[in-house]
C-alpha cells in the first residue's frame, strides 16, 4: 500500500542526498536472509558464505520482520546528518539511543511479530533496552567488518555516482524530474510523493517543513524503503543505478587488450559506472598512481570523461569509450 508525502513550502527547500553506511550494513543483513533480494548479489553471497556461518546475526534479525507488515526500530538506521557520514561517526550514534526511545521502538518491532515479544530474547530486549542498543550495535559492527568493509570504496563509488546524477537531473528539472525514474514505486503528482512500500496500510504523512532525505542504496534492492517518524528526518531509501555490474569483474576482449594493453582495457572496461581514481583501484587491483596513469591516456584520446564534485574527480566514459568497450 502506498505511502503520501505531502510537501509544504519549506520541504521543497530540504530536499538532500546521503550515504549511510550503517543504513547499508542492516540492508545487507536483511539481504542475506531474503530470498527475493538475491539476484544481483548472488556473487557477494557466495563469497560471504563461509564467513557469514561464524557470525551470529540473530539480534539484528529479531528486530527485521522477513514479511509485511513489519517495522524495523527506526533507531537501528537513523537518517545520517551529513552527506557522506563515517561508519564509527553513525555507530556511535546508535550506541548513544535513549533507552527509552529504544524499548518502544522495539516493541513495536516485536508487535509485529507473534510470540516474539513473549520470547526469551524479546522479553530481555524490553527488560534492559539499553543493553539490547548495546547488543545491537556490537552485532552491527562486526556484521560492517565482516560484510561491508572489504567492499565499502567499490559501494560508495557508485552510491557517490548515483547521487552525481541525480543531482544533475534535479538542477536540470526540479522535482519532477528526479522523481520521474527514481524508481517506478515512487511517483510525483502536485504536491505528493507517492512510495508504494511492502506495508499492508495505506499511510499519509505530513513533511511539516523536514524535507525528504534521499537515501541511494546497493541492498535495499528489489524493495524501497520509508517513513520515519519523528524525531527523524523522513526518509526514502531507494535502489541506486548500476547494481546489476557491481559484483561483475571488468571483461576485456582479446582486440581490446591488443589495443590498449591489458591494464589500460580493463580500467575501460571497469567504468560502467561513473568513478574516482582509487575505487577503480581497488576493484581493479592495481595502485592508485597506475589507475591515474592509464586514466589520463583514455582521456586525452577521447575516451573518457572527468567531472569534479566537491574534492573528488570521477570518470565515465564518452560515447566513443562505451562503443570501444562494448566492440572490445
Amino acid at each position: 500500500m502506498p505511502l503520501h508525502l505531502h510537501f509544504g513550502a519549506d520541504d521543497f527547500l530540504r530536499v538532500r542526498f546521503a550515504i549511510s553506511p550503517l543504513c547499508e550494513t542492516h540492508e545487507a543483513v536483511r539481504t542475506l536472509r531474503r530470498a527475493d533480494r538475491h539476484g544481483y548479489h548472488l556473487p557477494w553471497l557466495r563469497r560471504m558464505r563461509e564467513t557469514v556461518a561464524g557470525l551470529d546475526l540473530s539480534p539484528l534479525w529479531l528486530f527485521m520482520p522477513s514479511s509485511p507488515p513489519g517495522y524495523t526500530p527506526d533507531f537501528l538506521g537513523r537518517p545520517p546528518g551529513v552527506p557522506l557520514a563515517g561508519f564509527e561517526e553513525e555507530l556511535a550514534l546508535l550506541r548513544a539511543t535513549d533507552p527509552a526511545i529504544a524499548r518502544a521502538e522495539m516493541a513495536k518491532s516485536l508487535a509485529c511479530v507473534p510470540g516474539a515479544a513473549e520470547s526469551a530474547p524479546g522479553r530481555a530486549a524490553l527488560a534492559d533496552p539499553a543493553r539490547a542498543v548495546r547488543e545491537l550495535a556490537d552485532v552491527t559492527e562486526r556484521a560492517w567488518h565482516t560484510l561491508l568493509a572489504p567492499d565499502w570504496p567499490r559501494l560508495r563509488a557508485l552510491l557517490e555516482a548515483e547521487i552525481a546524477y541525480r543531482s544533475r537531473q534535479l538542477a536540470g528539472g526540479g522535482l519532477r524530474r528526479l522523481f520521474a525514474d527514481l524508481h517506478p514505486r515512487l511517483s510525483w503528482s502536485g504536491d505528493t510523493l507517492t512510495v508504494r512500500t511492502r506495508s499492508d496500510f495505506l499511510q499519509m504523512q505530513d513533511l511539516d517543513g523536514r524535507g525528504v532525505l534521499l537515501l541511494p542504496s546497493v541492498f535495499v534492492w528489489p524493495d524501497v524503503v520509508s517513513g520515519f517518524d519523528p524525531p527523524w528526518q523522513p526518509t526514502v531509501i531507494y535502489p541506486a543505478r548500476g547494481i546489476g555490474g557491481l559484483w561483475s569483474e571488468p571483461r576485456t576482449g582479446p582486440a581490446l587488450v591488443r589495443l590498449l594493453g591489458a591494464n589500460r582495457a580493463a580500467v575501460l572496461a571497469a567504468l560502467d559506472t561513473p568513478s574516482t581514481t582509487s575505487a577503480l583501484a581497488h576493484r581493479l587491483g592495481l595502485t592508485p598512481s597506475s589507475v591515474s596513469a592509464h586514466l589520463s591516456v583514455l582521456r586525452d584520446a577521447g575516451l573518457l570523461t572527468s567531472r569534479r564534485y566537491g574534492h573528488q574527480v570521477r570518470y565515465e566514459r564518452t560515447p566513443l569509450g562505451i562503443a570501444l568497450a562494448a566492440g572490445g
